[in-house]
């Protein structure tokens, strides 16, 4: 990569940093682009080439969002916790993201993923599925989860929160109770708490 094409790449992935600690902070529709060019240091013009327009760029926040937060949860699956720590940390994780996040973002973001957002759907199925297996069946040999559990059922259980969490009366009221339904998921399935 060419040095005008990596600042050009640096310029952008500072735009999308500047526009999610706004928008984490004050929600979407408080933020104007112009705030987000003072706080990327670059000029509205910029933005608008970049992007082309706000709503785009809320867009574009959104997966980067889930690319920051999927890489941290990577490291976390893929790391040598033992399996409870595991889920102390991705529950300990949500409740924090649940706390830092704008309600005024999370309903942007809940209406992209109500929408079918076919980014969102592909890494669900192309990284998260297989992940969550690989986390279960490790929860499985450890003696966690209970072996005659099928990740089939498993599966089967966590797509049906998924979807009823698309629907718009539920994914607005969803976002204080994260923490609790991380708990109902993980300790459910675990059937104890160490």
């Amino acid at each position: 990569m060419d040095g005008f094409i990596r600042r050009k790449e640096m310029k952008k992935t500072d735009i999308l940093n500047a526009a999610l600690a706004l928008f984490l902070e004050f929600g979407v529709q408080k933020v104007s682009v112009a705030e987000i060019a003072r706080k990327a240091n670059v000029s509205q013009v910029t933005i608008y080439n970049y992007f082309e327009s706000k709503d785009n760029l809320v867009h574009e926040v959104i997966i980067f969002y889930i690319d920051k937060e999927w890489r941290e949860y990577e490291e976390l699956l893929k790391s040598n916790l033992a399996f409870p720590e595991k889920i102390k940390r991705i529950i300990f994780n949500k409740k924090e993201t649940a706390n830092k996040i704008h309600e005024d973002f999370y309903q942007y973001f809940m209406r992209e993923y109500a929408a079918g957002m076919s980014y969102i759907e592909n890494l669900y199925i192309e990284k998260t599925v297989p992940s969550f297996i690989e986390l279960f069946n490790e929860g499985k040999e450890k003696g966690y989860i209970d072996p005659d559990l099928s990740n089939e059922v498993i599966l089967f259980y966590i797509q049906m929160m998924k979807e009823y969490m698309q629907r718009e009366d539920v994914y607005q009221r969803i976002l204080p109770m994260t923490e609790d339904l991380m708990n109902l998921l993980f300790y459910g399935i675990m059937g104890k708490r160490d």
